[in-house]
């Protein structure tokens, strides 16, 4: 009995010695790493860009006043008058903030507009007599403008801005026709304060190239028109509204809304798969 338990204790043994090495070739199933999915990553937005545009408006001339030596004097006003349309060509440098967010700054030289109008008042026989004054009226304005972008549905932005600056208003010479003859009056220029209020929508031509198209609205405040001749003058216009449709292109140097997202590396690391 003794030799019996002597042999059962002593296969235990054995066997608890045998155990690990057994355990230890025991088959591990190989660790695989699941594939790195694609990341889809915008890049960098913003930067510089330059745009060139055309126009053509239409000025709400707001009326003038001008003086008379007499008899009598006083200031008197033109009874009526009106500017034709004209086209303009412009250019601008800006810089994409963010991407709602954009400035620059345009120039726009205005084509002569012509200008006709009618003066009332009395003729040197004492008789009243009406005249008819024709002139051309041109300028070049100058903004810094600021736009907010509204978000890009299939390539197409529209936006809203507003723009603060100065105009060179340039008259030629006044030339009025009355019931005592034909008179020229030189016509004056300078600059004056202008604001102006925009809104549109621009679309991606290429990666980097959009076509914008919008309205803006502009106001030149009022200042000398014409000089002194004929016992009649200076004369002050009192500014103009201006509604203008506008076309033009933008080219950023910088990527735009118009850049497609690219795919990058997978950063977070990946995590482990066991198969069996």
């Amino acid at each position: 009995m003794l030799s019996l338990a002597r042999n059962v204790a002593l296969a235990g043994m054995v066997a608890g010695l045998a155990f690990p090495a057994l355990a230890a070739d025991m088959y591990e199933p190989p660790v695989e790493m699941a594939p790195a999915a694609p990341v889809y990553q915008e890049a960098e937005f913003g930067g510089w860009y330059i745009r060139g545009d055309v126009d053509y408006h239409k000025s709400n001339w707001r009326g003038a006043d001008y003086i008379t030596y007499g008899p009598p004097p006083g200031s008197n006003s033109f009874s009526s008058g009106k500017l034709r349309g004209a086209f303009s060509l412009g250019a601008g440098v800006g810089y994409q903030v963010t991407r709602n967010f954009r400035t620059d700054v345009t120039g726009d030289y205005w084509f002569k507009s012509k200008f006709e109008g009618h003066t009332t008042g009395t003729c040197g026989s004492g008789e009243p007599c009406t005249s008819n004054d024709a002139s051309n009226f041109s300028a070049f304005l100058l903004l810094a403008n600021a736009y907010a972008d509204l978000g890009t549905w299939h390539g197409i932005t529209p936006y809203v801005g507003a723009g603060i600056g100065g105009a060179h208003v340039k008259w030629d010479k006044l030339v009025n026709d009355d019931g005592d003859g034909s008179f020229e009056h030189d016509g004056a220029k300078g600059w004056r304060f202008a604001y102006a209020l925009m809104a549109g929508a621009s679309y991606c031509l290429t990666d980097r190239a959009k076509l914008d198209v919008g309205y803006r609205f502009s106001h030149i405040k009022g200042g000398r028109m014409f000089e002194y001749t004929n016992g009649g003058g200076p004369g002050f216009d009192r500014g103009f509204n201006n509604h203008e449709v506008r076309a033009g292109l933008r080219y950023q140097f910088g990527n735009s809304d118009c850049t497609p997202a690219q795919a990058v590396a997978y950063e977070p690391p990946p995590e482990p798969l066991y198969t069996k």
